[in-house]
């Protein structure tokens, strides 16, 4: 999955982490141990090194709870959580679906900066409870700093942040549209985004100052993703209320079962069909199978007009088939999904429809996407 090296499980969701991942520990290991030696002489070197990894370390679980926060909710919701992974900017708990409601929707996005403001609340109830000092007080104290930032941070109010999630759910609420949600808060994420990038340009440029070159990353990543997460709802506001079989191509390659090879060679192959794959149905219009125009080199010619096309097929499993009213978005991303171009359309009772396409829904956006001629 992009490169990411995949851990393990947590609560039964795969667990991945990018390679920049250990770039990051690395520099926040690097950086908190050389605060506690500074501020700790006493401390060797050494052991320094390994608080700055313990550190290190739980600020990147507390990273992993705030995703949990999210991810047990849409759980809650009976939605699947896909994955967790951890990547340069943080975190990411990946969905199979968008929750059904905005209230749902809220719930779902707010979870992970209350579970961030839960933990900076018990990491400094430790602090004060146990009166504690030294290089441990530094470490809960950097600890709860950082969940509290993450809570602030991720509620700014900007796809693809949390807070954009949450303002998404505030305006689908309002008007009863999801992908004005998605539209607004994408526009929002977008202007903080350029505001990032211009504090992080603005001093590098006139003085020369690198200091907030963080800034600047992060306004490149939440303009790209805004970006995104807005055209992908206009692609989704424009498949709304179309099924596969909108989008089934016409003509499609079907042949029947019972046709002898020489007659599918005559009427399909030789007239000048460029299918060079063929949905195979029975007497009652089903889908059985496939056949490629490879396959008729398996039989000798003179057996052509003896031997039925159902005696070559290959059969065709349900998986690889969507119903006939199956929602085209979710067609769509079943094709991005399996990385594949062409699906069989059946309808409820097995009868085959068509093929569907790739290229059709995309030529289907296009034409939906065209303003109509006065």
């Amino acid at each position: 999955m992009n490169g990411t090296i995949r851990v393990g499980n947590l609560f039964g969701i795969p667990f991945y982490i990018h390679p920049s991942w250990f770039l990051v520990l690395g520099l926040v290991t690097w950086s908190y141990s050389g605060g506690l030696a500074a501020q700790f002489p006493q401390l060797s070197a050494g052991l320094a090194l390994l608080l700055g990894l313990m550190t290190a370390l739980m600020l990147f679980a507390s990273v992993v709870a705030h995703e949990l926060g999210h991810s047990f909710v849409a759980i809650r919701q009976g939605i699947d959580v896909k994955s967790i992974t951890l990547f340069i900017f943080g975190g990411l708990a990946s969905l199979e679906k968008e929750s059904k409601t905005p209230g749902e929707a809220f719930w779902v996005a707010i979870a992970g900066p209350l579970v961030s403001l839960l933990l900076c609340g018990i990491v400094t109830a430790i602090g004060v409870t146990t009166t504690a000092s030294g290089p441990l007080a530094a470490i809960l104290g950097v600890l709860a700093s950082v969940n509290l930032a993450l809570a602030l941070f991720n509620l700014i109010p900007g796809l693809p942040l949390d807070g954009g999630n949450i303002l998404k759910a505030i305006v689908w609420k309002i008007t009863g549209n999801p992908y004005k949600g998605v539209t607004f808060a994408s526009r929002v994420g977008q202007i903080f985004g350029w505001v990032a990038i211009l504090s992080g340009i603005v001093p590098l440029l006139l003085f020369g100052n690198f200091g907030n070159i963080w800034n600047l990353l992060i306004g490149f990543f939440l303009l790209q993703n805004a970006g995104n997460a807005a055209q992908f709802a206009r692609v989704q506001e424009k498949l709304t209320g179309l099924t596969a079989e909108d989008a089934v191509t016409h003509d499609s390659p079907i042949v029947s079962g019972s046709l002898s090879l020489r007659e599918f060679a005559d009427e399909r192959v030789i007239s000048g069909q460029n299918w060079h794959r063929f949905l195979v149905t029975d007497d009652d219009g089903q889908l059985v199978g496939a056949i490629a125009v490879d396959n008729l080199r398996s039989i000798p010619t003179v057996m052509w007009s003896e031997t039925q096309v159902k005696e070559v097929m290959r059969p065709i499993t349900e998986s690889t088939t969507v119903q006939s009213d199956q929602p085209l978005l979710e067609v769509m991303q079943l094709l991005e999904q399996q990385k594949l171009s062409v699906l069989p359309v059946i309808r409820e009772n097995g009868v085959l429809v068509g093929i569907l396409e790739k290229a059709a829904i995309i030529q289907l956006l296009q034409n939906r996407t065209q303003p109509n001629p006065a």
